[in-house]
């Protein structure tokens, strides 16, 4: 491995942990008055985690992408925007309370239904964030709207397995390693994202933080990115259509039960978490 990568590793690494660190030690401005901040969330034990490890994410693997040695400028504001873009709309979507809406299906209807939902919002945003960096790295029109795709089904299906704790931030480590290790530019895009991903695993999976929507549309957004830097027409329509039909499984069925029903699967997904209290 360069040791340009290794450099964006270690830069996203520290970016991740002093961005955690210091978004948690200030108490929100919105806490009500037992000091339960409004980035404060429920997880599927019932116990309390804060979300502010999704903006943390989001800001170092900003950052790292601004600093990482080896991408060229229009690649480099491509990882800028696709971190921060997709992030900014998800930040958005925790903070608000539509949560009891969910999946394609349920924020459509909504807006059949006239009412515009933070699902609907995040969908839009997603989208065009996604198209944007896509034109960066496209002039192209048709492949810049097959690579906005790649991003923006990136994001989203991230975002479907944030549902235990480390889930995600594995999911990212695994899909992301062979561009790391692969030659080309890909492996500088989530250098620094991988790095900051890995420097919050230990949050997550202790049940003190979660991404959220804002952390995972980041990092998902950011796979898909390098993903499109390797691939041409044919490989990211191919990506693509599998982006569409995992998504559209989703809706469903439970990756949740198929990984607790798959050995290997529910092996990865239990690796490393807390034991739950007896």
């Amino acid at each position: 491995m360069s040791a340009a990568r290794l450099a964006g590793i270690a830069l996203g690494a520290m970016a991740g942990r002093a961005a955690y660190v210091g978004l948690t030690r200030r108490r929100s401005p919105s806490s009500g008055p037992d000091g339960a901040s409004a980035w404060s969330r429920t997880n599927h034990r019932g116990e309390q985690v804060t979300l502010l490890e999704g903006p943390a994410y989001v800001l170092a693997a900003a950052a790292g992408a601004a600093v990482t040695p080896g991408l060229p400028r229009r690649l480099r504001i491509a990882a800028a925007l696709a971190a921060l873009g997709t992030g900014a709309v998800g930040a958005y979507d925790d903070f608000t309370d539509d949560n009891h809406i969910r999946g394609f299906k349920g924020h459509l209807g909504a807006l059949r239904r006239g009412k515009v939902t933070s699902g609907t919002v995040k969908i839009v945003g997603v989208g065009a964030t996604g198209l944007a960096a896509g034109a960066l790295v496209n002039r192209n029109p048709v492949d810049a709207v097959a690579a906005g795709g790649v991003i923006a089904g990136g994001a989203n299906l991230v975002n479907l397995l944030d549902l235990r704790p480390g889930r995600a931030i594995k999911a990212g480590l695994l899909a992301g390693t062979p561009a790391l290790l692969a030659g080309g530019p890909s492996g500088a895009v989530v250098a620094a994202p991988l790095g900051a991903a890995a420097s919050l695993l230990p949050e997550d999976l202790n049940e003190r933080a979660m991404l959220g929507d804002a952390g995972a549309h980041a990092l998902g957004a950011l796979l898909g990115l390098a993903a499109v830097t390797r691939l041409g027409r044919r490989g990211q329509l191919a990506v693509l259509g599998g982006l569409v039909g995992l998504t559209a499984a989703s809706e469903v069925v439970s990756f949740t039960k198929v990984i607790e029903r798959v050995g290997p699967l529910r092996w990865l997904d239990h690796l490393g978490r807390r034991t739950p209290p007896r």
